[in-house]
């Protein structure tokens, strides 16, 4: 379920705890905390449960023992971010298919409306664009900026080799080269307008 809302609990000193071990790395704390009584959905101010702090900074020894205690993937902070929408912008490739694994849901959003894909094309990360192509994640949503992720990755890319990559594989999976921004402008336009040749290639072939 994208974005699980759960009953507020009570911030008790040890749910705190495993918040702060989790985020820390400190898998002795979090293996003590999790063998007693514990909610392990709570949240700090920030709106992070323990599996949110962890995946913050990519703990995945800790991840794979708050999975393992029933911990959800798409529950979300306060920023809307969940344990799978950070591993597709940090590029946590193993993170990602740990998330993916425990029922991940490729459709959730972030702040901007943007899925995992959107995420990724905007930073270039090739391996996640990969993974997540291999699941039924929608290749042409639209965020509310008026964005696809193939325009994230021509708009806020560098034109270099990942990027330009990342266009390859959207382009190759289906994506619509010919669906433009919000005001009108295609991708191509985009890739020209930045003299990204190398992406220009591949648009002008898609579109022939």
């Amino acid at each position: 379920m994208a974005g699980a809302i759960f009953a507020k609990q009570p911030r008790n000193i040890n749910s705190m705890r495993l918040i702060e071990a989790s985020s820390k790395g400190d898998t002795d704390a979090v293996k003590v905390l999790l063998a007693g009584d514990i909610y392990i959905h709570a949240q700090d101010r920030e709106g992070r449960c323990a599996l949110v702090a962890a995946a913050y900074k990519n703990h995945l020894d800790i991840t794979d023992l708050l999975i393992a205690a029933g911990a959800d993937v798409n529950m979300k902070d306060n920023s809307l971010q969940s344990a799978y929408l950070i591993s597709t912008s940090e590029g946590y490739a193993e993170l990602l298919a740990k998330t993916l694994k425990a029922g991940a849901d490729v459709h959730s959003t972030d702040s901007y409306n943007g899925t995992g894909l959107i995420r990724a094309a905007d930073r270039g990360h090739v391996e996640i664009i990969k993974m997540l192509l291999e699941t039924d994640i929608r290749i042409n949503h639209i965020n509310n900026i008026g964005w696809t992720a193939l325009l994230e990755a021509i708009i806020l890319g560098d034109g270099g080799a990942r990027h330009t990559e990342v266009v390859r594989l959207l382009v190759n999976a289906g994506a619509d080269a010919a669906l433009p921004d919000k005001d009108g402008v295609p991708p191509l336009a985009h890739a020209q307008s930045r003299r990204f040749a190398d992406i220009i290639d591949i648009l002008e072939k898609a579109g022939k």
